[in-house]
């Protein structure tokens, strides 16, 4: 071997050993992090449909659904990101996964993305913005037992077990095959947009869509957000969703909601406004919802009070009322017990009622 050769050699060795002690400090900056989470909500009552009888039950949800969850992300450098969430709901009661038969295993959210120092893009299954600003402006929060405003829009319409009724939204409150982009928080504003398909060959324009603000500030906060949306499930479903209800063939859906709150201390207010408008191949209709509600410390715990009005333009002439009344008292900082009550009430149809008592836990 020449000198020439000797020291070709002797760099290339320089050279191979210096990327390698990069690529080694770029993995050591580059910090990545995983968490299992959740929480189990279990609760004891009676719940009566209107227009039903009444059960008494062991069932799961009643102030929140329990769900357990991974989260992770690495850090890319640059005040970059890469981040993933899985989240799958279950019935603690029976042990099945998901809120119903059926219902997927991350049906809560699954999605990956990258987090910027202009905003975060997230692809998969999304919570919707609709159900965010439903959720964090009434003073139940996400109880599909006993908040007003939750079953005012996600459990008013279609055919329920003993009720029809047309005063609500379309859809679930995630979305699949859904892209968002959040905002960075300019001092307490922040935003959010979703676009999802309908993943169906011949059927491109099946959409949903969506566009949110949030702002938060002191005492006050306030929200608005927008949906549209053109199918449920599946492209051209909204027909049949539409005909089981006994209405005429359905195109889309259009959402508007405004929601603010204001803390006081000693109480906090909560008010929310939501317009539904249904087109249909032949005319359509719309509904009008409101909600107000109050949260007033009360020794260690909280007192909940909410009512929620809904009401039709044509479609089935319904007019809905639903009222509640509840406690949660914290036994710690993560575990909390609360008992509850809510009435519910259609246009000509008797009286639904549902009260318990329950333990929720989160880990």
């Amino acid at each position: 071997m020449n000198t020439t050769t000797r020291r070709a050699l002797k760099t290339t060795l320089k050279a191979t050993l210096v990327a390698g002690l990069v690529a080694g400090a770029s993995s050591a900056f580059a910090q990545s992090s995983v968490q299992l989470y959740g929480q189990v909500d279990e609760w004891v009552g009676a719940q009566k449909f209107p227009d039903g009888k009444s059960a008494a039950e062991v069932s799961g949800g009643g102030m929140s659904t329990s769900y357990w969850g991974m989260k992770g992300e690495e850090d890319l450098g640059g005040g970059y990101k890469a981040l993933f969430t899985l989240e799958g709901f279950f019935l603690a009661q029976n042990g099945q996964y998901g809120r119903f038969t059926g219902d997927t295993m991350f049906s809560r959210n699954a999605y990956v993305g990258i987090e910027s120092p202009y905003g975060t893009v997230t692809a998969g299954r999304l919570t919707t913005p609709l159900f965010v600003s439903t959720i964090l402006f009434n003073p139940f929060v996400d109880s599909y037992e006993f908040s007003p405003m939750v079953w005012h829009t996600y459990l008013g319409l279609g055919t329920f077990p003993t009720y029809t009724t047309d005063t609500g939204v379309v859809g679930d409150s995630g979305w699949n095959n859904a892209v968002q982009y959040s905002t960075p928080n300019f001092g307490g504003l922040s935003g959010n947009v979703m676009y999802a398909l309908g993943n169906t060959a011949g059927d491109n324009g099946a959409k949903k869509w969506s566009a949110q603000f949030l702002y938060f500030h002191g005492p006050f906060a306030a929200t608005g957000v927008y949906q549209y949306v053109n199918f449920n499930n599946n492209p051209g479903d909204l027909t049949s969703l539409a005909q089981s209800v006994g209405l005429l063939n359905m195109k889309s859906q259009s959402v508007a909601q405004l929601g603010l709150s204001y803390d006081l201390k000693f109480v906090k207010f909560y008010g929310q406004y939501m317009y539904t408008y249904n087109d249909q191949t032949t005319g359509s209709w719309h509904v009008n919802t409101a909600q107000g509600g109050v949260t007033v410390p009360a020794g260690p715990g909280t007192i909940m009070a909410s009512y929620a009005y809904s009401r039709d333009g044509s479609g089935l002439d319904q007019t809905r009322q639903t009222a509640a009344l509840g406690y949660d008292y914290p036994l710690s900082k993560r575990t909390d017990v609360y008992a509850a009550y809510m009435y519910d009430k259609f246009t000509s149809q008797s009286s639904g009622d549902t009260y318990g008592v329950g333990i929720r836990t989160k880990f």
